[in-house]
């Protein structure tokens, strides 16, 4: 009940501000479960997702947004119930089946099942490499992926931005994608992989993003390193004018390092420990 007064609240106000627009809003099916993947570029992706779709979306969420102490941890609590999310202890392991395990309960309820692939937003609006825990769960619970592009949310509020900026936004929401043919291999890393491939690169369609076949996670540390590593070499310098010209040149530095490998060894090994990491925010 509280998520649809949360929203009710948050729609003109959304509405006025942002103007989203949606496309392929009928590929969103009336009943029944499904998965909705999308490209993860803003925190403010949580908010126009929910908003378009006339259904309930349930997210798994991490559980650092529920245990914060305090009364700003309480008010963390009430919005992320609220907007329908599910705490998940994403320390990996044991706690990582148990995400899936959770997600795959919330769809065998009928529910929509809202996931990132991606596992963190995008650093620097580019679409990164999916984790597999989305296939995993689209095999068990035998239900449709539908991809889901957000639209300029990443210039709205790009990660590390508090206030967001007013301008429009949009989601463009494809086809369902049917992985009935793989029944009965959930099991099979190659089989995940392929079908996790292929929700990214229906996004990447989507989206008109630049791919990177690297886990975002990954990139982020190569990021901060090498804008580390700029600062360091210009001398330390802060804030102003000078630091945040370093700063275009760091961000310059990492693209180049992720075009020529520098982090291009990201690859399945690392699957076997973010497989089922469904968490969608980082």
């Amino acid at each position: 009940m509280f998520y649809w007064v949360v929203k009710a609240f948050l729609t003109p106000f959304l509405r006025l501000f942002w103007r989203p627009w949606v496309e392929g809003l009928e590929n969103i099916p009336e009943r029944g479960p499904a998965i909705l993947a999308g490209n993860h570029l803003s925190f403010a992706d949580h908010f126009f997702l929910p908003l378009v779709v006339p259904r309930r979306v349930t997210f798994l969420a991490k559980s650092d947004y529920f245990t914060a102490p305090g009364i700003k941890g309480w008010l963390k609590r009430v919005f992320f119930s609220g907007a329908g999310q599910l705490p998940i202890d994403r320390s990996g392991g044991a706690a990582s089946d148990a995400a899936l395990r959770t997600g795959v309960r919330v769809l065998q309820h009928g529910k929509l099942l809202g996931i990132y692939p991606e596992g963190t937003r995008s650093p620097d609006g580019r679409l990164y490499r999916g984790k597999i825990g989305v296939a995993r769960m689209a095999l068990e619970s035998k239900v449709p992926v539908i991809p889901i592009a957000m639209i300029g949310t990443f210039e709205v509020q790009p990660q590390g931005k508090v206030i967001p900026r007013i301008r429009r936004v949009g989601i463009r929401i494809g086809r369902p994608l049917d992985f009935s043919r793989y029944e009965g291999t959930a099991d099979d890393r190659f089989v995940l992989r392929s079908m996790t491939d292929q929700i990214m690169y229906e996004l990447m369609v989507l989206s008109g993003q630049e791919y990177v076949d690297v886990y975002a996670q990954r990139a982020k540390v190569e990021i901060a390193a090498a804008r580390a590593a700029a600062v360091e070499a210009a001398g330390g310098m802060g804030p102003g004018p000078a630091g945040r010209t370093h700063d275009r040149q760091a961000a310059a530095v990492s693209r180049a390092a992720g075009a020529h490998g520098g982090i291009a060894g990201d690859r399945d090994s690392h699957d076997a420990a973010d497989g089922t990491d469904t968490r969608q925010a980082g």
